[in-house]
């Protein structure tokens, strides 16, 4: 669920959001993640989404709770939810940005990730503008949909990894003696 102030929506790792009104803007923050800005400047309508990994590997069983994690179904959703807010999509242009290898251990996912964005966005003949991908900083985005004017900096410490509380298995305090 995305997070809402005043006039910021701050979307998360499988979240997306489509706009078309002057006074918002739609924030995140990314590291090995990519977040892909759609314009549709004719329409004044724009979206944002953010994903963990472009596609499952071809013997990985993706779950429907698990969908979200992935550009495939990222992408889709948002261009979906693009052309239902009234754009067209002949119209549409994409931004990308993230993809850094900000862990050196866990080799070239941020590379993947981008290089999935460019393929997915080619295929469907989205033209692509900006691609500030690569690199070994996290970068925080912000994107005006109406108009398409986008923010992009660089972020000294990567983002946080928000991981669920871990319930202890026994489900409860344990005295040991």
């Amino acid at each position: 669920m995305s997070v809402i102030t005043a006039s910021k929506i701050t979307i998360i790792q499988g979240e997306f959001a489509v706009i078309a009104k002057p006074e918002i803007v739609i924030s995140t923050l990314l590291g090995s993640c990519i977040a892909v800005c759609l314009h549709d400047a004719r329409a004044h309508i724009g979206g944002m989404n953010h994903f963990l990994l472009g596609e499952p590997s071809p013997d990985h069983k993706v779950s429907q709770s698990e969908l979200q994690r992935y550009g495939v179904h990222a992408m889709e959703l948002l261009i979906n939810g693009m052309m239902k807010a009234g754009a067209e999509r002949s119209q549409l242009r994409a931004h990308m940005y993230g993809g850094a290898n900000i862990i050196a251990g866990l080799g070239g996912i941020g590379t993947a990730n981008a290089a999935f964005a460019v393929r997915f966005l080619k295929t469907e003949g989205i033209a692509i503008g900006l691609n500030d991908t690569g690199g070994t900083q996290a970068r925080k985005v912000e994107f005006r949909p109406y108009d398409g004017k986008i923010r992009c900096t660089y972020v000294a410490e990567p983002p946080p990894v928000t991981l669920p509380p871990k319930m202890p298995a026994h489900g409860g305090e344990i005295d040991l003696f």
